[in-house]
């Protein structure tokens, strides 16, 4: 476990700090509190490469098979720590001791293991155990690249049964955006029928992060093109999360990226707003 009197941060997402294969809290300014992730991409593989990811040695792939064991050990042992032992008290500030999800997060593509349906269901049971099954979120942040799958998509249709919301990831509007900056070769389209098929199943946010490259913010164009691809689905989402850069990247492209300011990405949000749609700012 953590080192005591070790407080957690929103700038340290460390899947180390709590000594577990899977299981790590985190401090979230998005969830706005204590949110337990739970990482299943343990050997750092992902199948995409986002230039801004803070994942140190990403490499392209998919997870090794997951110890559910294991797994449900780290999970029952850490939710007993937090709603029964010290933990909050020595490691989260007191404006932030509040369990908001359980989050599926970590170092890669959370749906790309096989396991997925399987750690779904291990997470309701033990959530019911806790007698927080409906009382706390359980969110799904992905790129969103196999909500085509018939498999993942049963499996979003659980996530709403278990009070779960998707954050699905969404970071420009054009194919060559895209490609700069999650450096994967996508339809744009083809990305959003992706994403209405997940809306349909579970609430879901679309996350978007934003930030300078080589000094320079995203041209008009680039926003006007986002803009006009995120109206496209204004119907059927729940809103946006747009953020920024809180922790470092680890990949190639950090040197040459930077932190846009709060009121630039303000000004991207109110025309976001001016959509129709529900927007969460963190800079």
């Amino acid at each position: 476990m953590m080192p005591k009197n070790k407080f957690l941060t929103v700038v340290d997402h460390n899947r180390d700090v709590s000594g577990m294969k899977y299981v790590y809290p985190v401090v979230s300014r998005r969830a706005g509190g204590v949110s337990i992730g739970i990482n299943l991409n343990t050997n750092n593989a992902c199948n995409w490469r986002c230039i801004y990811c803070s994942v140190p040695n990403l490499s392209r792939g998919t997870p090794p098979p997951i110890e559910m064991h294991v797994l449900e050990n780290e999970l029952r042992t850490f939710l007993n720590d937090v709603m029964h032992g010290d933990f909050m008290q020595t490691h989260v500030a007191e404006a932030d001791r509040t369990l908001m999800d359980i989050a599926f997060s970590g170092n890669g593509e959370p749906t790309s293991a096989k396991e997925f349906p399987a750690v779904l269901k291990l997470v309701e049971n033990i959530l019911r155990d806790f007698n927080l099954l409906g009382n706390i979120k359980v969110r799904l942040i992905t790129n969103g690249s196999l909500m085509d799958k018939a498999d993942i998509l049963t499996s979003m249709r659980h996530l709403a049964e278990c009070n779960g919301e998707v954050w699905f990831k969404l970071d420009a509007g054009t194919k060559e955006g895209i490609a700069r900056i999650n450096d994967v070769n996508l339809n744009p389209q083809s990305h959003l029928e992706r994403l209405k098929k997940c809306a349909a199943a579970c609430p879901t946010y679309i996350q978007t992060c934003m930030f300078a490259i080589d000094g320079q913010p995203p041209t008009e164009q680039a926003i006007l093109d986002y803009l006009a691809l995120i109206s496209e689905v204004k119907e059927v989402v729940a809103g946006v999360h747009l953020y920024g850069l809180a922790r470092p990247s680890y990949q190639v492209e950090a040197p040459r990226l930077s932190r846009l300011s709060e009121d630039w990405l303000e000004n991207v949000a109110s025309r976001i707003r001016e959509l129709g749609l529900k927007v969460y700012v963190n800079p």
